[in-house]
């Protein structure tokens, strides 16, 4: 089994092939759908995809850490991070091609 990356033109033309629409319709519908869920985590919104998965933005709280390479220890600011929760349908999907 060999790994592949779907890039976004592969995606948009997907599109094109199952729904019907023009490269660039689908183009511009993919990039509307990615910026408005972008949007929507930058608000710190959870966007919930029926069938595929929730996107959810955590805060992750300061600490220290430290250089795996030299040892030293390093201070770790705190941030935002996106995670994602696969549906259970899109989990059963992953198992049954493994």
């Amino acid at each position: 089994m060999t790994n592949k990356t779907v890039t976004r033109v592969e995606l948009a033309d997907a599109i094109v092939r199952e729904v019907g629409l023009t490269r660039q319709e689908s183009g511009d519908l993919l990039d509307r759908m990615l910026e408005m869920i972008g949007k929507s985590l930058e608000h710190e919104n959870e966007v919930k995809l029926s069938r595929f998965g929730n996107f959810v933005v955590r805060k992750k709280a300061a600490r220290s850490g430290r250089n795996p390479k030299t040892g030293v220890e390093a201070k770790i600011s705190a941030r935002r991070v996106v995670t994602f929760k696969p549906s259970p349908m899109l989990k059963s999907k992953v198992e049954e091609t493994s």
